[in-house]
């Protein structure tokens, strides 16, 4: 049987209605953890290898011309998919996944949708100045944003179908870090085919996602159950 990933909160209580659960399911913490380590550590690298540089390395350009070329189709559907990135895009996922939260009274899980996909994205965009790596007329390309996005975004998605109860450690984390690589991949192969980013600018967007939206959760989750025991304590204060 798998481990259950629902728990109540640190005191050992629940919000009114269905049980709270953390949004960063505690079994899967210690495979989450060294994976973000290792994401930072990748994202870190990349970015000190290609630090102001103005063009493609050796294994971007034999990328880029393995995608180079793609017809009108895979170009609309490229399009389509590089939209999921685009402000109006990514604004309308994050305002219906965290409607949904909800809906289904989970608050903190609707924190997490806003939180997850606005902290990879801020960091790709603090990043990119510092790192300074550049493609066509000098927009600075590097890591890809769109890619931190829906890379975090399923990230958020994923971990919040992993604290289902019953689910095991094995099950929860192999279902996050596949959604992780189909969406990584998706927007990946969008921005390179469509020129938008190099190759290496989206594994460094995936693997940002991949330290941030992990660390993000848990971050949530501390916030809420420190916030629930100073609720708990003052009640019980005014009570006694």
């Amino acid at each position: 049987m798998g481990e259950d990933l629902t728990r109540p909160t640190r005191a050992g209580r629940t919000e009114d209605g269905p049980p709270v659960r953390a949004v960063l399911p505690p079994p899967l913490r210690a495979w989450l953890g060294p994976i973000a380590v290792l994401g930072a550590s990748v994202a870190v690298v990349l970015g000190l290898l290609f630090a102001g540089d103005g063009g493609p390395g050796t294994v971007d350009a034999r990328i880029g011309a393995s995608v180079d070329g793609t017809g009108a189709w895979w170009r609309d559907v490229a399009l389509a998919t590089d939209f999921l990135g685009e402000p109006v895009g990514a604004a309308t996922l994050v305002a219906a996944a965290g409607a949904g939260c909800l809906l289904l009274r989970r608050p903190r899980a609707a924190v997490l949708v806003v939180a997850g996909t606005g902290a990879s994205v801020a960091t790709t965009k603090l990043l990119k100045p510092l790192v300074g790596r550049t493609i066509h007329d000098g927009s600075l390309s590097y890591p890809s944003g769109h890619t931190a996005f829906l890379t975090a975004f399923a990230l958020v998605v994923a971990l919040l179908a992993a604290g289902r109860p019953g689910l095991g450690r094995t099950a929860g984390t192999s279902l996050v870090l596949a959604a992780a690589l189909v969406a990584g991949a998706a927007m990946g192969w969008a921005q390179v085919a469509l020129g938008a980013h190099y190759p290496t600018d989206v594994l460094g967007g995936w693997c940002t996602a991949l330290a941030v939206t992990p660390a993000t959760a848990w971050l949530v989750d501390r916030t809420a159950d420190r916030q629930g025991d100073r609720t708990a304590d003052a009640v019980r204060t005014e009570r006694g």
